[in-house]
């Protein structure tokens, strides 16, 4: 399958949510695309919008409850114009979605073999034969040890890292050709977390997918993805590859949280510190880089009113002007931050 431009366009999407009768963007002025054969990242801090820009991405949303915006051109459709039966024919068979908390996902009552191919019975006419058939390959591929005896199980009878692998398994049932995958090594040790990276590589090698991986483990994102898209309060910040982003960051915030990770070659033992907290959507702002308060001895001119995308480079934006002369405290003798 080649890499085709028009795969998944997420052009100017905003998503709003009713608080006490107002509503409030969670995320505001979206644009991405994604190809196929390619893993994107999206990296940011609890509460910067990336879930909500997958769920959006997926219709999971309360429409009484939320105010949605822009396009979602996905294969020439724009799911945003669908409603739920025509959602639904998309959702498992060319979206597949890995959801944070396997345990939260998965339903207690079902075997593991019955929640696998409930999603092929919706959308395939396989036989009861061939669905047994795929749900046991479908574990097998995931690295299930002994898919017979997974199969036959429960939820609570299955690890961490197992319950996962079910998840990935329902997810990529159907062969979809966008996996939506959220936060999916949360909770896991390291040794599992290299493994359901190793599956989701496989799977997207295999399936010529197109992957959206959330997380905020930029140890993760340097592992996996091809191409980076920073968050920060529900806006993208900063996009490139990831040699781009780890190599020769812009935004403030990009090199913030950069600057956090432990580095091999620090003599010092202290990590860096980001100031101050997301805002909550209530205190978000409208105007001006919703950064900017948490980088106080940045001088208020080197910040754009209305921050837009700027190209530094091929296939690399940063939002906003205030990276050209940006210095963190340390590095020009103010006080620490």
């Amino acid at each position: 399958m080649e890499t085709t431009s028009d795969f998944l366009n997420i052009k100017d999407v905003n998503t709003a949510f009713k608080i006490n009768g107002k509503y409030y963007d969670a995320i505001s002025h979206i644009n991405l695309t994604v190809h196929h054969d390619e893993i994107l990242a999206i990296v940011g801090e609890s509460g910067c919008g990336k879930s909500t820009l997958a769920t959006t991405i997926m219709g999971l949303h309360d429409p009484s409850e939320t105010k949605i915006s822009g396009e979602i051109d996905f294969e020439g459709t724009n799911l945003l114009k669908l409603d739920e039966a025509g959602y639904n024919k998309f959702r498992g068979a060319k979206i597949g979605m890995i959801f944070q908390d396997p345990l939260s996902a998965l339903n207690p009552l079902k075997r593991i073999e019955d929640q696998i191919s409930e999603v092929m019975t919706y959308h395939t006419k396989l036989t009861a034969e061939q669905k047994h058939d795929r749900v046991l390959e479908l574990l097998k591929e995931v690295g299930i040890v002994d898919p017979k005896r997974t199969a036959h199980q429960f939820p609570h009878q299955l690890s961490g890292g197992m319950r996962q692998r079910v998840i990935i398994a329902i997810a990529i049932a159907c062969k979809p050709d966008l996996i939506i995958a959220d936060e999916p090594t949360t909770a896991l040790d390291v040794t599992i977390q290299a493994q359901i990276l190793d599956v989701l590589r496989k799977i997207q090698s295999e399936n010529h997918a197109g992957i959206i991986l959330i997380t905020h483990d930029l140890g993760v994102v340097a592992e996996t993805a091809d191409r980076v898209a920073v968050m920060y309060a529900g806006q993208i910040v900063e996009e490139g590859s990831v040699e781009q982003i780890f190599n020769t960051p812009k935004h403030p915030y990009t090199r913030s949280l950069l600057r956090s990770m432990p580095q091999r070659d620090n003599q010092n033992d202290d990590l860096y510190v980001i100031q101050g907290n997301v805002p909550s959507l209530q205190k978000m702002s409208k105007i001006g880089d919703r950064f900017a308060p948490r980088i106080p001895w940045v001088k208020p001119e080197e910040h754009e009113e209305n921050p837009t995308m700027h190209e530094i480079e091929p296939g690399h934006e940063v939002r906003c002007t205030c990276y050209k002369n940006f210095s963190f405290p340390d590095q020009v003798g103010s006080v620490k931050a």
